[in-house]
């Protein structure tokens, strides 16, 4: 399957029956595969006028109790933050698929540009078939939690074909969704609403909006606490560490392992979740490092964090950098194996012959 495919196939096997968009490469195809298949499921697929309505569907969706989601890359999702906050704000589960255009929207999804304290849980995958599983993993988060999440995808995700297959998987219960809007208690004196400030009914009064945003701001504490994800390859006795996220991780774990057979105590470490920032293991992997080299395709946003949690700053570098094809749409000159090696001798200075 074409990456696309595969993806549409995982939301679709995690219970998605409600998905909208507007076209925008390299998103359109994730589209497209989705208003091919969700009929067949009893699903409904809208191809939305604007990413402000397909973000705006989306919360009348899942209001219902549906699971849903929506999508694009990066500058159809910029038109969506007041949408996303809205979502995490009134406490509803959408789940966000960025089919970016490189890796330039690391701050757009951990910091967001709605309003509000909220932040959105983010995945960003390496290949296809990790894609697939967090596919399924952010339906079931977006549930347990209540809240929108984000899986970061680029080009070399959505275009990629792979052989895989895609079964359901199973996840502890999520909690009932007894606050969906159903249009049957109208009437009862227990009708219910969903509304950032849950002032509730006369009879049944909310916890007003100081009480509500603090109970957010409690929920994203603890699955800051709870959720963070990270892989680490080698990082034991590293003296060197390549910090990477997303498919440019592929090419890191590429370069390790042609330096480990040079004798080079390289590591390498990867947040599989943006945010949370798995801070806590980055400064566990990279304590007695002498360099700590950051590698990613953009004018350096994950290096920030990378600063907030590496036991020592003054080893950190960027090695990564702007990197965009003629088209915009891919990356560029710098997602290469042999490039990244060149840059990590430079860095540390190892002896040509390491390169």
């Amino acid at each position: 399957m074409q990456g696309s495919e595969a993806v549409a196939e995982a939301a679709i096997a995690a219970g998605c029956r409600f998905f909208t968009g507007y076209p925008m490469l390299p998103f359109t195809e994730l589209l497209e595969n989705m208003a091919r298949r969700l009929p067949d499921v009893g699903g409904v697929c809208v191809n939305a006028a604007s990413e402000i309505e397909a973000v705006n569907m989306a919360i009348g969706a899942s209001a219902t109790g549906a699971r849903a989601a929506t999508g694009s890359c990066g500058q159809g999702i910029a038109l969506m933050q007041e949408g996303v906050a809205e979502l995490a704000l009134n406490e509803l589960p959408v789940v966000i698929f960025n089919m970016a255009r490189g890796q330039q929207d690391y701050f757009q999804a951990t910091r967001g540009g709605g309003w509000g304290d909220y932040r959105t849980v983010t995945l960003a995958p390496k290949d296809v078939p990790e894609a697939v599983e967090h596919t399924q993993l952010l339906f079931h988060l977006a549930d347990r939690y209540r809240t929108p999440v984000i899986l970061l995808g680029d080009y070399v995700i959505a275009h990629s074909s792979v052989g895989i297959d895609i079964e359901p998987v199973e996840y502890p219960p999520t909690p009932a969704k007894d606050w969906a809007l159903d249009g049957s208690m109208s009437g009862t004196g227990r009708a219910r609403q969903i509304w950032t400030w849950a002032l509730g009914k006369p009879n049944t009064p909310g916890p007003g909006p100081t009480g509500a945003w603090q109970r957010i701001a409690d929920k994203y504490a603890e699955i800051e606490r709870t959720e963070a994800r990270y892989e680490a390859d080698r990082a034991d006795d590293a003296d060197i560490l390549i910090v990477s996220f997303g498919t440019t991780s592929v090419f890191v774990d590429r370069v390790v392992d042609e330096l480990r057979a040079d004798g080079v105590r390289v590591g390498s470490f990867r947040p599989v979740t943006l945010w949370p920032f798995p801070g806590a293991a980055l400064e566990e992997a990279s304590r007695g490092c002498s360099h700590v080299l950051v590698y990613e395709l953009n004018g350096g946003q994950m290096v920030e964090d990378v600063r907030m949690y590496a036991a020592d700053r003054s080893v950190i570098r960027s090695i990564g950098g702007v990197s965009q094809d003629a088209s915009g749409m891919r990356q560029g000159g710098l997602f290469n194996a042999e490039v990244l090696r060149r840059r990590v001798v430079d860095a540390v200075g190892l002896p040509q012959g390491a390169s």
